[in-house]
């Protein structure tokens, strides 16, 4: 069975030494999302899971070392989703593997992670760039009092009818933590929409009401945008969560309204 339970998360894994495609591990999106009341054959989003690799290396043909970074992104449409830990083992059985050309070590990168996920991956040589600067309009500052870390509580969201306007919020503060191993998920994340305008301290009461609960990263994004949608009402929306790294890769879900084709702002975090 592909449950988190049944991946390498929690256990301790020999990193590999040989080129390896069966250690990637797909877990079904679909169970997550009948959770939360989204049906998988019609979704209310499009977006991918946009990962971001800082250890890359493969050999080339006469056995020199080669090393990239590079940006792969999944479908949000993909019936799976690709485990965080047996991505990682996965890029590191490719440390050992001769290929004729940098292409040939992407195709091969793409088709394999492209099997595990059940749609076309990605694959491009580089990253996003760094910035400093908070996008849009930080609730981080407010002086609130907050007393509930989970589970997530939608019920703090709410939006001012009689004012409509086109904006983005943004938290650094999202912070979730892993379903298997409890370990500690931590993000900034963007809220971007057009509609009534959403209530500051609520919004990130509900951000920090995830702060004791575990779900995948990219399960968390999707609860968020589901909720916002539901008790918000924006015409559009678009949510995306900036994880910070570990092993070497750090993901980013983007979810976003039918209609709106890429991030409004493709960036990454000083914190990535």
């Amino acid at each position: 069975m592909n449950t988190p339970q049944d991946s390498s998360l929690g256990r301790e894994v020999a990193y590999p030494s040989q080129y390896d495609p069966t250690l990637l591990f797909p877990i079904p999106r679909r169970a997550a999302r009948e959770e939360i009341g989204v049906d998988d054959a019609n979704l209310p989003f499009v977006g991918h899971d946009r990962w971001q690799a800082y250890e890359l290396s493969w050999l080339d043909r006469r056995g020199k070392p080669r090393v990239a970074v590079a940006t792969i992104s999944v479908p949000c449409t993909s019936p799976n989703l690709i485990e965080s830990k047996s991505f990682k083992l996965y890029l590191n059985s490719l440390n050992s593997t001769r290929f004729d050309d940098d292409a040939q070590a992407l195709q091969r990168i793409a088709g394999d992670l492209s099997a595990c996920a059940g749609a076309v991956v990605n694959v491009v040589v580089g990253v996003p760039p760094l910035v400093d600067d908070a996008e849009g309009e930080s609730v981080d500052g407010l002086d609130v009092v907050i007393e509930r870390y989970g589970p997530p509580a939608p019920e703090y969201l709410s939006s001012n009818a009689g004012q409509v306007v086109t904006e983005t919020l943004s938290s650094a503060l999202l912070k979730s933590n892993c379903p298997v191993t409890g370990q500690p998920d931590w993000a900034s994340v963007s809220v971007r929409y057009r509609g009534p305008r959403i209530d500051r301290e609520g919004l990130l009461r509900y951000l920090v009401s995830y702060r004791e609960h575990a779900e995948f990263h990219e399960q968390c994004v999707e609860r968020i945008f589901n909720e916002i949608s539901l008790r918000c009402r924006p015409e559009w929306l678009e949510v995306e969560a900036r994880y910070t790294r570990r092993g070497g890769l750090d993901i980013n879900p983007w979810r976003a309204t039918a209609g709106i084709e890429q991030p409004g702002r493709t960036v990454r975090d000083l914190r990535q």
